[in-house]
């Protein structure tokens, strides 16, 4: 009976603490975009959120001055999605959040047609 009540608290202690994530902040790195005909260009990233349960709100940009508004945001254990409209089109980000570091893509397509994709990585720079 002690090692089965072991063998559960080592298992419970092993969980994801979900519960205690909390993205709420602002995160600074880098946005690295490819064209279609296989060329990079690196450029800053600023993700300022503002978590609430798992949905999580706030804006996204290169900079303080060039930001757009998350329409559509959650977490889920450390699987972070994200929604915003830039200029013309909508930007999907499919994120993952570990430790204080969110790595992911970010694609959209545009009223043309073209197919836009970057890779996202950001690191927290300040927390509320």
């Amino acid at each position: 009976m002690k090692l089965l009540l072991c063998l559960i608290l080592v298992a419970l202690a092993s969980l994801p603490a979900s519960a205690d994530v909390n993205v709420t902040g602002n995160w600074t790195g880098t946005f690295t975009a490819s064209s279609p005909d296989g060329e990079t260009k690196d450029s800053s990233a600023l993700l300022i959120l503002k978590q609430d349960g798992n949905k999580i709100t706030g804006s996204a940009g290169p900079n303080q001055d060039e930001r757009y508004e998350i329409v559509k945001g959650t977490i889920e254990g450390n699987k972070i999605t994200l929604e915003l409209n830039e200029e013309n089109h909508t930007v999907h980000f499919e994120l993952i959040l570990a430790d204080d570091r969110i790595t992911g893509e970010a694609n959209a397509t545009t009223p043309d047609g073209r197919h836009l994709h970057a890779k996202l990585d950001v690191k927290r720079s300040a927390r509320p």
